[in-house]
């Protein structure tokens, strides 16, 4: 497991060159039948079947989607300040599922949320629904619900380049680690690593800034999202160790909303070759090949 998930995460080594992929809007299917082309643009249903949702029922009231994600994750959930592109991976899963839901581009409102703001976003319906590093936690599912996995990757480390005191989660004791206010990984830390100190704040790239200037000794979340941040900063940012952690993300919706939950599951596991196509274009331009996890419909 431990390999698998540090393919997983090297993936996301590649992730800043990366193009971003555009949403069309050409009529397509229901669940499962928005097809990803080379260029990353998905087919926008229109016979969407769906009874029994009030998400979806709201949708389509205000002929829009509001989607809550992350926009300082490179290769993951990433909003470039001077084009106002969003990229990632996450990114495109969030579009190829409004895509099945039969909403186009034009129609889609993303919303940044931080980590520890997501239920409450999602609970006081700010949002229809949240894709963004999402880890699918026991405690987390007494609020609201989650369709997938989509995604599966672990907690890592990362420290400064010139850092030798930190090769693991062995080496934490008496160190300021950092990481997002409301997240699984601070949580761990809090948790399992007694011993060790912990500094919040809303967003990862807060922590980076931290890390940067001395304030924190290692920075901690997923180590998918830890390389982004390593491979934009090469020469000041390193990962160590492996992920001591499995992390499953999975796509965040309102509590007992089972038609749309239902829905969105059976859009991933119909799509394979979608999802195939989302990872090759983000994640995947390190080569590294990983296979799409079942969903957990419970």
């Amino acid at each position: 497991m431990r390999k698998k998930l540090a393919l997983l995460a090297t993936a996301a080594t590649a992730a800043l060159i990366l193009a971003g992929c555009s949403a069309g809007s050409e009529a397509g299917t229901g669940a499962g039948g928005s097809d990803a082309g080379a260029s990353g643009a998905f087919d926008v249903a229109s016979d969407v079947s769906l009874q029994g949702s009030p998400t979806y029922d709201a949708m389509v009231a205000a002929d829009k989607v509001r989607i809550g994600v992350k926009e300082d994750q490179p290769g993951l959930g990433f909003l470039d300040a001077a084009t106002g592109e969003r990229t990632g991976f996450d990114v495109e899963v969030a579009r190829w599922v409004a895509a099945s839901l039969g909403f186009a581009e034009d129609k889609i409102e993303f919303v940044a949320i931080p980590s520890a703001n997501r239920e409450s976003a999602i609970v006081n319906g700010d949002i229809d629904y949240y894709v963004g590093t999402y880890s699918i936690t026991d405690k987390r599912k007494t609020q609201i619900d989650f369709a997938g996995p989509y995604f599966v990757t672990g907690q890592g480390i990362l420290v400064a380049a010139d850092d030798t005191s930190i090769s693991g989660e062995g080496d934490l004791a008496g160190k300021t680690v950092c990481s997002a206010t409301g997240s699984t990984p601070i949580q761990n830390i809090k948790d399992n690593f007694t011993e060790t100190k912990t500094v919040e704040f809303d967003t990862y790239s807060q922590c980076i800034e931290a890390l940067n200037d001395g304030q924190a000794d290692a920075v901690t979340t997923d180590q998918a999202i830890l390389l982004g941040y390593a491979a934009q900063q090469p020469d000041s940012l390193k990962v160590v160790g492996e992920p001591f952690s499995v992390e499953n993300y999975g796509v965040g919706l309102p509590k007992g909303d089972d038609a749309l939950r239902a829905f969105i599951n059976d859009t991933f596991t119909a799509g394979n070759d979608t999802w195939t196509t989302i990872y090759d274009e983000t994640l995947g331009q390190s080569g590294t090949v990983v296979e799409q996890p079942a969903v957990d419909a419970y």
